[in-house]
Parts: C-alpha cells; structure tokens; sequence
C-alpha cells in the first residue's frame, strides 16, 4: 500500500489536469481520489502508527494519526462507490430530464448521508457497519460496471480505448467490491489488503493504455494541443512570408514591366523573353506562398443548413474522373441529416480526404468507401480505402503540417492538416486508423449539438426497417 497511495492521487490528478473539463474524467479521478484515500488509510494503519517511538513522539502523533486514518478510512468506504456510480453515468451518458439530472447526485448521496448520522462511528475493526453499508455499495458499483459494459459504443473509431478503461477501471471496482463490502458484511475482515495488487494492475493497464492508445481521449488531446500549437506557428510564419512575397513580389513586377516596355521599344528580344521568365517565375511564385497561406490561415466559419448526404454525393460525384478503376461504396443512414456548417470548407476537407485515398490506390485499384452513420450523440464520416496502409510512424505524423509521404510536384501536406483544423471549428474530430497492408480509413466525427444536426423530415422515407442505403458503382 506505501506506493499505491501516492500513485493513486498522482493519476487523479493527472486525470484533472489533462481531462480538459470533462465530466467523466473528473469523476474517474474522484474514483482514483478515493481509492487512494483508503491506500492512505492503509498506511496510516500498517506502516506510519506502529512505527512511532514510545515517549513524547508517540504522545504527541499518534491521536492526530488515528483520526487522519478514521477520517481517510471512511472517506474511502463511502466515496468510491458514489464516486464510480456517478463516472459510470459520465462516461456513458442516457437519456434523461434535465431535472433529474440535476438532482441525481444528491439524491445517491442520501444513504451516505443517512449512514454517517445513524450507524456507529469509525472502529479499528469495523471502520463502517459492513452489514449496512453493502446493501447500497453493492448496487452502486454493479450497476456502474453494468452501464459501461452495456451501453459500449457502437461505431467508434476510438473503440480500444473504451476497452483500456473497461480494463482499468471495471475489474479493480468489482475486486474492491468483493474484497472491501460484501466479504466483510459476511464477517471476513480486512480483506482490503489485497486491493493493493489488483490497483497496481489497473495503474499499470493505465499507463499502458495512455501510451498506446489513449485513456479517456487524453492522449487525443495532448496530439491536439501539439497540432493546434504547431499549426498556428505555421499560420503565423505563413501570413509573415506571404506579406514579405508580396510586396517584393509586386516590386519585381513593376521593374520587370518596365524593362519589357524597354527591351520591346529598343527591340531586344532576347532581353524581353528573360524579362517575360522573370515575370512569370515572379507570379507563379507569389501564387505558390498564396496557395498556401490560404491552408494554412485561420478560418472563418461561414455556416448554412446544409444536408450531410448531398455533401457527400455531391464530393464524390466530383471526384469521380480521378477514380479510374478504383470501385465506391457509398453507405447513408436511412434518414438524412441536415446539420448547420460550412459547406465549402467540410466539402474541401472531405474532398481532400477522398483525393488521399484515390491516389493511395492509384493504379492497382481498390474499393473507396464513403459511410455516414448516425449515433446517440454524433455523426461520423467515414472514408475508408483498400491501399497499402500506413505505419504507425507515418500515422503519427499525418496530421502535422508539411508532412507527405508523396513525392516533388506542388502537395505541400497540408490536407490532411486542413481536414483536421475544419473539424476542430465545427467542435469535431478527425482520427485515423490504418495499418500496413489492411487499408486506412479517416473519421470524420461532427457532435450533433455542435452543428445543431437534424434529422430532415421532408426528405423522402426509407424503405420498411431500412438500415442503410447502399449504392455501388464502378470507374
């Protein structure tokens, strides 16, 4: 228990820290609080008490003692049930009247309440009546495992991360349940000794998870924080280099046009085609530093009701003379959404995505897919393509500005990036998942509430217990 304490509170605060104000994220480092609180309790009682010399040294701490491990104890017994019902709810929320959500925390708090004013006080033995309290700890925490368990997502690109939390957080709780309520009510005391091995694993799992995966979408965030620095550095240095151009640029346009009326009146032909390089090589500059500028600025958000399954017909139906024989799958829910964004830039940014994917199958063919599904809270594009597939250190590097894997001409890696920056301004995301020799596929994810999303009543009706409506089609 000596170092599951201090690490327990170091992920809780880790988890505030890093969480960016997420609900559930503050209520799984309320979990980590209090299960580290009962570490400390732990400690209190096995480690720093006894160790206190007889005389002035024992007089003087151990009563102070005593009550921080009565405190810490209860603290622990009461709160980690309260503390995982409610992540539990966070983590996977329902349905309810906004009423009812509201009062929901401090109705679960009447039976903690309830139990520290009417069972006895905290004992070496029985730090809490067992017997009582295991009668609503019990339900807390199955029903919290239960609703994560259950109500796991559907269609989520993120989907290991749900497991590494499943992993980290639901074993542990179901352990504590066993070894810290329902053993002890049946009279087999301090079993809680054995919580310290199963918590280094679920720290562990943490920890492997964070890395790897992300935990609770925090590892998504600090790639986020890392893009958005990187990509308003590059905006900035772009902006600077485009007014520098500029202004150079126009001051060789106006000196080499008054050459050119010099070399034609004096009859110079061979200084007027160098003039004319110049010139030329001068514009086609200008319009290269412009072209990039343009990606790479801040952008204004110019939205309209616009209709998600016409965007995406509409950005295949474009793109459509750049397949060759590369087969599409077009996949739409059987409502169609309208939602409020900015037509041109998701169309640009989803145009860029499918240009990807076409030119990762370029001559040896393949299958495009493009599917729009619709969740509780989110609506998801998809563009998955068959190609090669990308590593791990060419997907880590996707999204970063400049980075391309293809070769001269005029790709600057910036669409992906744009792509990216175009969902964080709609309150989105955009993830990649790929793998060497299995294909890549991007998702789109836009929040309902984000874009005000509505399902469009006007538009025609599906088939009876339609799911989804499937169009293929070969080029």
């Amino acid at each position: 228990m000596l170092f599951v304490w201090p690490v327990l509170w170091a992920v809780a605060l880790f988890l505030l820290a890093a969480g960016s104000g997420s609900s559930a994220s503050r209520r799984l480092a309320a979990v980590s609080f209090f299960a580290g609180t009962g570490a400390l309790a732990a400690v209190l009682d096995l480690n720093i008490i006894p160790s206190l010399a007889d005389g002035a040294v024992r007089d003087r701490w151990e009563q102070p003692l005593y009550h921080m491990q009565a405190i810490a104890s209860v603290a622990s017994y009461y709160g980690v049930p309260y503390a995982f019902l409610m992540f539990a709810l966070a983590f996977r929320p329902v349905r309810m009247h906004p009423a009812l959500r509201r009062a929901l925390p401090a109705a679960l708090l009447a039976p903690i309440a309830l139990c520290l004013l009417l069972t006895p006080w905290y004992t070496e033995r029985y730090p809490i009546s067992f017997g009582i309290v295991v009668w609503w700890a019990a339900p807390y925490m199955l029903y919290g495992a239960a609703h994560i368990l259950l109500l796991r997502p559907r269609r989520s690109p993120l989907s290991p991360t749900y497991w590494i939390v499943c992993l980290a957080v639901v074993p542990p709780m179901l352990f504590l349940l066993a070894m810290s309520y329902i053993l002890p009510s049946l009279g087999m005391l301090r079993m809680w000794v054995y919580n310290a091995w199963v918590a280094s694993l679920a720290v562990a799992v943490f920890l492997i998870g964070l890395f790897s995966y992300g935990f609770m979408g925090i590892r998504l965030l600090v790639d986020r924080r890392r893009l958005d620095t990187t990509w308003r550095a590059v905006n900035a240095g772009t902006a600077i280099l485009n007014h520098a151009i500029k202004n150079d640029a126009g001051k060789l346009r106006l000196f080499g046009e008054k050459t050119k009326r010099y070399a034609e009146k004096t009859g110079q032909p061979e200084l007027l085609r160098d003039i004319e390089t110049m010139l030329s090589a001068s514009l086609h500059m200008q319009e290269m530093i412009a072209r990039v500028h343009s990606r790479t600025g801040d952008l204004d958000l110019k939205r309209s009701n616009v209709s998600l399954d016409s965007l995406v017909r509409d950005t295949l139906a474009a793109l459509e003379p750049q397949l060759g024989g590369i087969r599409t799958r077009l996949v739409l829910p059987a409502r169609e959404w309208k939602a409020d964004i900015d037509a041109a830039q998701l169309g640009e940014a989803l145009n860029n995505i499918v240009a990807n994917a076409a030119e990762a199958m370029k001559g040896s063919g393949g299958t495009l897919t493009m599917k729009l599904s619709e969740g509780r809270r989110e609506l998801v594009l998809e563009v998955a393509d068959t190609g090669p597939g990308m590593s791990r250190s060419q997907r880590a590097h996707a999204l970063e500005p400049f980075y391309t894997t293809k070769g001269g001409g005029t790709n600057f890696g910036l669409g992906l990036p744009y792509a990216y920056q175009v969902m964080r301004k709609h309150g989105g995301t955009l993830a990649i998942r790929s793998k060497i020799g299995q294909g890549t596929s991007v998702y789109m994810t836009l929040p309902i509430r984000s874009v005000r999303a509505r399902p469009d009543h006007a538009a025609p009706s599906p088939a009876p217990n339609a799911k989804e409506a499937g169009l293929d089609a070969s080029h």
